[in-house]
């Protein structure tokens, strides 16, 4: 995990690594840190990973923070020990997992469990460490948070297109539009 959070600041994404055991600690700091650099309304999504009882404690941590009312656009598992529940609330979860080792499937409505048995080069041990996976793990992270996060459905009577401005109209400024940047919290 040292080395995927490394890949991760060297783009600038806010990343560090923790202990499994000290999960309800971040969640806790992450709701706190994703409200004040959000706004009240909207705060900071929170990305999470884990791997081996990271994993577990990564879905464990997901469902507290997005119960607190918190974006958790991505949860990314390599090789959870423990079958865990991922809720709805969560935007999506990605699981790396062999299910021929100690690795187990997460449940959940919004969850990918990308079963990597019989990948020689993969075990346990392993796992987190491998170079494509990271490649696509920060792919995930880089789009923007509304991508990976549950996509609201269309409406059924879509709204009328907006008609071309008018001389009024044309002169108003622009609304600006406001990202809000991803804080990343990995259990270990």
């Amino acid at each position: 995990m040292d080395d995927l959070t490394e890949k991760l600041k060297a783009r600038g994404i806010d990343a560090s690594v923790h202990s499994y055991v000290d999960w309800k600690t971040l969640a806790d700091q992450a709701i706190a840190e994703a409200k004040e650099n959000g706004s009240r309304r909207r705060p900071a999504p929170v990305i999470i990973i884990g791997h081996s009882l990271g994993a577990d404690a990564a879905v464990y941590m997901g469902n507290k923070v997005s119960a607190a009312g918190v974006p958790v656009p991505l949860v990314v598992t390599f090789d959870p020990v423990t079958p865990t529940v991922a809720s709805a609330k969560i935007g999506k979860v990605v699981n790396y997992y062999q299910g021929g080792g100690s690795g187990k499937p997460v449940s959940g409505p919004r969850v990918d469990n990308i079963d990597l048995t019989g990948t020689p080069s993969l075990s346990h041990f392993t796992i987190d460490k491998a170079a494509d996976l990271h490649a696509k793990v920060i792919a995930m992270i880089v789009k923007s948070p509304r991508q990976v996060a549950r996509r609201r459905p269309l409406p059924k009577n879509p709204p009328m297109p907006t008609p071309m401005p008018t001389a009024e109209t044309a002169s108003a400024p622009p609304v600006p539009s406001v990202a809000v940047p991803a804080v990343q919290r990995t259990p270990n």
